[in-house]
Parts: C-alpha cells; sequence; structure tokens
C-alpha cells in the first residue's frame, strides 16, 4: 500500500512552468502505476497523464502533449510532473495516483490530497 502526497502547486503566469512531486510513502513503490489526474472547478476530474511502474512508459492527454512531462525516481519513491507553457485553463487541483494493477486511464486505488495550480493570464 501506497500513500501519495502532492507538493509543488502554486500561482504561475500564462506561459511558465510549475513541477509538482508527489513522494508515496511505503517500501514498494516500483510496483505501483502511476498517473496524474486534474479537478478544475466545476468540471470532472480529468486525465493528465501516467508513467509505468518501471518509468519505461508514458502516455498524455491530448490537452497537456508536448508540454507536460511525467517522471519518475524509485529510488526516492516520488513521481514529478514538469508542466511547461502553461495555459489559464490548466488551473485545476492537481492529483496523484498509484495503483499496481491499472494504469493510464484506468482507476487507481490510491490518491493524494491535491494541490492546487493556478495560471493567470
Amino acid at each position: 500500500q501506497v500513500q501519495p502526497v502532492e507538493s509543488g502547486g502554486g500561482l504561475v503566469q500564462a506561459g511558465g512552468s510549475l513541477r509538482l512531486s508527489c513522494a508515496a510513502s511505503g517500501r514498494t513503490f516500483s510496483s505501483y502505476h502511476m498517473g496524474w489526474f486534474r479537478q478544475a472547478p466545476g468540471k470532472e476530474r480529468e486525465f493528465v497523464g501516467a508513467i509505468s511502474m518501471s518509468g519505461a512508459t508514458t502516455y498524455y492527454a491530448d490537452s497537456v502533449k508536448g508540454r507536460f512531462t511525467i517522471s519518475r525516481d524509485n529510488a526516492k519513491n516520488t513521481v514529478y510532473l514538469q508542466m511547461n507553457s502553461l495555459k489559464p485553463e490548466d488551473t485545476a487541483v492537481y492529483y496523484c495516483a498509484a495503483d499496481p494493477t491499472h494504469w493510464g486511464t484506468g482507476s487507481y486505488a490510491y490518491w493524494g490530497q491535491g494541490t492546487q495550480v493556478t495560471v493567470s493570464s
């Protein structure tokens, strides 16, 4: 079992960059696929991207492809979301999720509490 904890959110101007981190407790972090999701006010939660257990494979939503990059450091039990060329429509609470079986846009068993990202125009 892992418990994801996100950090790194904040306020940034449009066109800027931000890197989110997700530290997951537990000794078997490398046995979990990790995903990033976001939820804007009044909207449903949406998939942002995911990374496989080993980090060899990543998958992104079309809305962030080419701008966001997911990576992980299994030695540090941490997954990262590097966000570049941010737009006001990227404003949302960003969540990190973990699952030992599902990956991509599938359901995840363990969720963090979220971190707010606000992009000003």
